[in-house]
């Protein structure tokens, strides 16, 4: 019988699945393209957060494949919870963060432990991420891939400055080493407001995985992106529809205002006065074709929202 305890002077890296109510097709298939890394099962473990499933995972899918791989559950509902969840339970220096829906390159975690050990400055990095749609997408949501996370890496890029956003990895396939999240760990628990910055439950809100990112440039290191680092992401036909994308750009920008005050220390700018918003908007609106209006308001309203309550906050200390 094959042992199910980690070796932890071999083992090199953990993969987080941090999953909720998955499809299962969607998850079986992450879990295949893990089965296929080139790197050795011995040298990394699994770790797959149910994080509070209707139905729960554990006994409905096979990690028999892997002897170092387990099934943990987290009750507090939200991304940022199952994040802090895997962190604790894993045994390794180097963490790699996999989404439900996510298909690793076959080389993946090889690549992320070469770039561990040839770029001992950096604290978190990622790579490309390509979309795999299930139905063909209409022309106009296009300019919208980038908020379903598509990400061309032409070069490789690194930097040690929290303005650098080309430089900041994205969630998917995040490599994160374990020292940075013990301290995005230990700052969250003295932060509260922190924890809910991603997504919990249908709430559309986002950001957490920058700040995990970001933590790495509070702690002197460097954050980057490389193009050897590909994965796949999935995309169901729901997130194509017109409604889900408002929710999702205006959930965006509410998120990357409050992570970007956190880390730079002050809002990109002050809500305007209605009058002079509603002139604004009439001049700025007035070409634009209807859909793209309601894109506009969408990311306006999730980047006010978002400077209302940083200066309420304020207000308030």
């Amino acid at each position: 019988m094959k042992s199910t305890t980690t070796n932890s002077q071999e083992c090199a890296l953990t993969v987080i699945v941090c999953t909720h109510n998955p499809r299962l097709d969607y998850l079986q298939r992450a879990l295949e393209g893990l089965k296929k890394q080139s790197l050795a099962k011995d040298r990394w473990e699994l770790i797959v957060v149910d994080n509070g499933s209707a139905q729960p995972l554990e006994g409905r899918i096979d990690l028999s494949w892997h002897g170092s791989a387990r099934v943990v559950v987290e009750s507090a509902l939200g991304l940022t919870p199952a994040r802090l969840c895997g962190i604790r339970q894993a045994r390794t220096p180097l963490l790699v963060f996999v989404d439900d829906d996510n298909i690793l390159q076959s080389d993946y975690l090889e690549t992320a432990l070469r770039i561990a050990d040839e770029h001992s400055f950096l604290g978190t990095w990622g790579g490309q991420i390509t979309l795999e749609f299930e139905s063909t997408p209409p022309d106009w949501t296009r300019q919208f891939w980038p908020f379903l996370a598509e990400r061309p890496v032409p070069r490789a890029l690194w930097s040690n400055l929290s303005s650098s956003v080309e430089t900041v990895p994205w969630g998917a396939g995040m490599c994160v080493r374990a020292s940075v999240g013990r301290a995005y760990a230990e700052h969250l628990a003295a932060d509260e407001a922190r924890q809910r910055f991603d997504r919990r439950g249908q709430q559309l809100t986002s950001g957490g995985d920058i700040d995990l990112a970001l933590t790495a440039c509070d702690l002197g290191l460097g954050t980057g992106v490389f193009p050897d680092l590909k994965l796949i992401h999935l995309i169901p036909p729901t997130r194509l529809d017109e409604k889900y994308l408002l929710r999702l750009v205006e959930g965006t920008h509410y998120s990357m205002v409050l992570v970007m005050a956190k880390h730079m220390g002050k809002p990109s700018r002050v809500p305007i006065p209605p009058l002079r918003r509603f002139l604004g908007k009439w001049l700025r609106f007035a070409r634009l074709p209807a859909r793209e209006r309601r894109f506009f308001e969408a990311r306006l309203q999730g980047e006010e929202e978002a400077i209302r309550r940083l200066l309420a906050e304020s207000a308030d200390k």
